[in-house]
């Protein structure tokens, strides 16, 4: 069941590569959260506990390198340790997140279906893409789906993505089995940001254009593309076109990017 706090608690998992703890705890934080930047290590020696927090974020970055393949590595370390905590966890109607290299982390753990491998073109790619958001209305977009508590009231939405080893695989089996549960979060669309910068609109390979999936009634969620990097509209790669065409209109410019909306949801599952 759901913990109360005055402000739910945030665990950043950090350690081995992870980078992008920092802007992940303060995506938590502007949404309203109460964050934490935990090293895996002291979860491991019990300096600090899963079981004290309401949402889990394994956040991007290159965990030991992508020595072994993105996320396998920490992945392993998660399991042979923390395996029980996260069980639990999970169960508790609580929220884990993984972006990007904490999605492979996710598939990894079993945690996702699926699996995230070389891009088509065999590069790493680091550019704007646009996601078309599926889970949004759960059961009215899909009989048997479920709405995702990440991704409310959202639509196609522009974010950045930085990855070698983002090709959403799975299965017919499996993609079948996430057509039919709703568990298909998001998949690549041509939007804004492909015809600002006239690329293609699946920039990896990924199967379906799968860009982000989740499981546990929409409770577990993991995305290619960094929510993280797109909290305010200046981020945007279109946003002296925003700003200009707002003074035309005589609009107010929005402070907050597609992003923010994300970590807004999360902190909002709790406080309602």
């Amino acid at each position: 069941m759901k913990t109360l706090h005055i402000k739910p608690k945030v665990l950043v998992f950090s350690g081995y590569g992870l980078n992008c703890e920092e802007e992940t705890k303060f995506a938590f934080e502007l949404a309203g959260a109460s964050a934490d930047i935990v090293h895996i290590n002291d979860l491991i020696d019990g300096i600090k506990k899963i079981k004290n927090y309401d949402i889990l974020a394994f956040p991007g970055g290159f965990s030991y390198g992508d020595d072994t393949g993105s996320g396998k590595a920490y992945a392993n370390k998660v399991r042979n340790h923390l395996s029980k905590d996260l069980e639990l966890f999970v169960s508790q109607q609580k929220l884990v997140i993984g972006i990007c290299n904490g999605f492979q982390i996710l598939t990894n753990l079993g945690l996702l279906p699926g699996a995230l491998t070389h891009n088509d073109g065999a590069r790493y790619i680091d550019r704007w893409v646009d996601i078309k958001v599926e889970t949004q209305q759960g059961a009215e977009n899909n009989k048997n789906g479920r709405p995702s508590p990440w991704l409310k009231n959202m639509g196609t939405i522009s974010l950045p993505i930085a990855h070698g080893e983002g090709k959403y695989y799975a299965d017919a089996k499996t993609l079948a089995e996430l057509n039919k549960k709703g568990a298909i979060a998001a998949r690549y669309a041509k939007g804004e940001a492909c015809a600002y910068l006239d690329l293609p609109y699946n920039p990896n390979g990924a199967l379906e254009d799968i860009a982000a999936v989740t499981s546990h009634n929409g409770r577990v969620l993991g995305m290619m593309p960094h929510p993280e990097r797109a909290l305010f509209v200046t981020q945007l790669p279109n946003f002296t076109f925003i700003r200009e065409q707002s003074k035309r209109i005589g609009k107010k410019l929005p402070e907050h990017g597609p992003g923010f909306q994300i970590f807004k949801n999360a902190i909002d599952y709790f406080q309602k």
